[in-house]
């Protein structure tokens, strides 16, 4: 109960009861260091970059279902309250008109139908020197990822990855040589990669997967809550069964479009207008935090 609730309601991102389990994640502001206030006084544009961690809490309970539910309901709570702060009578929608609105959708881009597609699955081999490296910058899935492990984020020019012609920016490694990557920690996985380096022929099972993920979230009405929460562009947490897992959204993931307007350089306050003013069909386009910073130069690559 003291670890629960040392996290404010706004830092949970996921909520779930497994049998006598309550799974638990919230992000933690990470303490910094004088350097890093230094560096973010001089670059306000990097006020995103390392300042948080997730957590993961594993819970024992026989209450574990009346738990989650609890939590839950504080998020209702914290909802109905916005919707009056925003004028709206929360009355105005029941759940059962949300359960039924939800029932119509499918799910968007569904990464288990993805992952579990043989044609996106497959070993590449690399033929390389000894003492010569892979030649990529690899990142995070991201939090949301039904399978966390990393992301091919760039190449260097020239070098084996490259020149083998097998590997695409955004392809997922699923293991390296028969050691599955699932699940290990960046560290890890970028020293498994060193590892590599007196090695003349490296086989990688990769899933095919586009850098830039697609959304569509079908909002009917601005009374129905889109069921996500955004920080900088970045989201952060997700409903669980929401018409945003619905459409797509993952969390950890940085929004870079809505409805083919670009968001790469707009303020917290008019993404958050955007999103909360938008109804019918939302288009958005989402790539994985890490990679975002890669790509606008925010982190400089580090090949391996």
């Amino acid at each position: 109960q003291e670890t629960m609730m040392d996290h404010p309601l706004r830092t949970i991102s996921y909520i779930a009861d497994i049998g006598n389990i309550v799974v638990l994640m919230a992000r933690r502001r990470m303490p910094r260091s004088n350097s890093q206030d230094n560096v973010e006084a001089s670059h306000p544009s990097q006020d995103g970059k390392r300042q948080y961690k997730m957590i993961c809490h594993v819970f024992e309970s026989e209450d574990a279902q009346l738990i989650a539910q609890s939590i839950g309901q504080a998020f209702s709570v914290a909802y109905q309250e916005f919707l009056k702060a925003n004028g709206i009578n929360p009355e105005d929608l029941s759940q059962k008109e949300y359960s039924d609105l939800l029932n119509t959708q499918d799910m968007y881009n569904d990464d288990l139908i993805h992952f579990s597609k043989s044609e996106n699955c497959k070993d590449v081999y690399i033929e390389k020197q000894k003492g010569e490296i892979l030649g990529v910058v690899i990142v995070e899935s991201g939090w949301g990822s039904i399978l966390p492990t990393v992301i091919i984020a760039n190449m260097m020019h020239g070098g084996p990855a490259e020149k083998s012609g097998k590997l695409n920016i955004g392809d997922q490694i699923m293991s390296i040589n028969g050691t599955s990557l699932v699940g290990l920690p960046l560290s890890t996985c970028q020293s498994i990669i060193k590892g590599l380096k007196n090695q003349a022929r490296v086989k990688l099972n990769i899933v095919r997967c586009p850098p830039v993920t697609t959304v569509l979230i079908r909002r009917p009405d601005l009374r129905y809550q889109l069921g996500f929460s955004v920080q900088n562009g970045i989201i952060c947490s997700l409903m669980r069964g929401g018409i945003a897992e619905r459409g797509g959204v993952r969390v950890g993931h940085r929004i870079i479009e809505i409805n083919g307007q670009s968001v790469v350089a707009t303020p917290h306050e008019k993404i958050v207008h955007i999103l909360s003013n938008a109804v019918g069909e939302i288009h958005m386009k989402t790539m994985p935090a890490a990679m975002y910073r890669l790509l606008t130069a925010q982190e400089q690559p580090v090949y391996i």
